[in-house]
């Protein structure tokens, strides 16, 4: 901050600095929403309105029967298959203990003619026929499973078939969207950006100048940032197109701007001494002098050279002598530091 400020004058800069970026982020926070929000400005697209709506129809229809066979399906192989798990373990048992009955009795001459042997077998031959069964069902359900897969699958075919044009029909909308879409952002930061160029050209010193600096940070983040996340595949293009028109313009405005800077000196350099203080303002002349720059030319000059009074450079006075006391002193100061003795100087507020 400039040292010729006063205290205050200081820290109400400071303060306006950060009404200005506040500013510029409450803009910035709003832009986004708005930025974000121009999607919803066209309606959403689905795969299926690029599909006939009666065939659609149909194959959903017919995928929810199939999914639904299907499962009804698997349910019913899952307890055939319990079941035929149970019947295998009786078979296995009723085996296991007809041999272990075998290897321990005495058998007769004529088994045909044992009613207990008779019996047991019969036993067993109807648990096999049980386990036939079952394992015939789980077959049976088994196919059902494969029916059901298979015709699910030739839905799936064809929904496949109808959605391969569809899908190349979505991808144009959506591109032709996402165009209209960058558009009307386009259509919301470009101007913005074209606004801030004209307050950086002529707003930016008024009066109002924290809020012109906060819409400045505002535009430029709008449009170099804010849109960035919703540029197009092309979008890139217009992007640095425009940063290179933005760069020309700024590059042209500077490069006048220290032509005429450097005429304005020149000619303030041609004019006496005392009508060029005239043309400077008090806080900028002890700025400068605090940096050790000439406050008229803003050349560097060796201020800790006491027998430099003058500017060897454009000349003019930077130290004279107090009318009162002779006190060596500042040639722009208003009042003698070590009397109070006005000066007879005539600079700016």
């Amino acid at each position: 901050m400039s040292k010729g400020l006063r205290l205050t004058e200081k820290w109400m800069q400071r303060a306006l600095w950060l009404v200005a970026f506040a500013f510029a982020a409450f803009l910035i926070g709003l832009g986004g929403k708005i930025v974000g929000n121009l999607w919803d400005v066209e309606q959403p697209l689905t795969l299926e309105q690029f599909m006939d709506p009666a065939r659609v129809a149909e194959l959903r229809a017919g995928q929810a029967s199939a999914r639904a066979r299907r499962e009804a399906a698997q349910l019913d192989l899952e307890q055939a298959t319990q079941q035929h798990e149970v019947a295998r373990a009786n078979t296995r048992s009723a085996r296991e203990t007809f041999d272990n009955w075998l290897a321990t009795r005495r058998a007769t001459a004529r088994p045909d003619q044992d009613p207990e042997l008779i019996e047991r077998t019969r036993g067993l031959d109807k648990l096999e026929a049980d386990e036939r069964s079952a394992l015939s069902l789980v077959q049976a359900q088994q196919q059902r499973m494969l029916d059901a897969e298979q015709a699910l699958q030739r839905a799936q075919a064809s929904w496949e078939r109808m959605e391969t044009p569809a899908r190349a029909a979505y991808a144009k909308a959506e591109t032709a969207k996402e165009l209209r879409v960058f558009l009307y952002r386009l259509a919301v930061t470009l101007p913005l950006l074209v606004l801030a160029g004209w307050l950086f050209a002529r707003k930016r010193q008024s009066q109002y100048w924290p809020f012109v600096w906060g819409f400045i940070f505002f535009a430029l983040f709008a449009f170099f940032f804010e849109l960035v996340p919703y540029l197009p595949s092309y979008g890139g293009y217009v992007r640095y197109l425009v940063g290179i028109a933005v760069t020309v313009l700024v590059g042209r405005y500077a490069i006048q701007a220290l032509q005429h800077y450097l005429a304005r000196q020149r000619e303030a350099e041609a004019l006496p001494d005392v009508q060029r203080r005239q043309t400077l303002r008090y806080d900028n002349a002890l700025a400068r002098l605090g940096k050790s720059v000439c406050p008229g030319c803003e050349r560097p000059v060796d201020l800790k050279d006491t027998s430099v009074d003058f500017c060897p450079h454009c000349g003019i006075g930077l130290f004279d002598r107090c009318g009162r006391c002779s006190s060596r002193k500042n040639a722009f100061a208003r009042f003698c530091f070590s009397c109070g003795t006005p000066a007879n100087t005539s600079l700016a507020d």
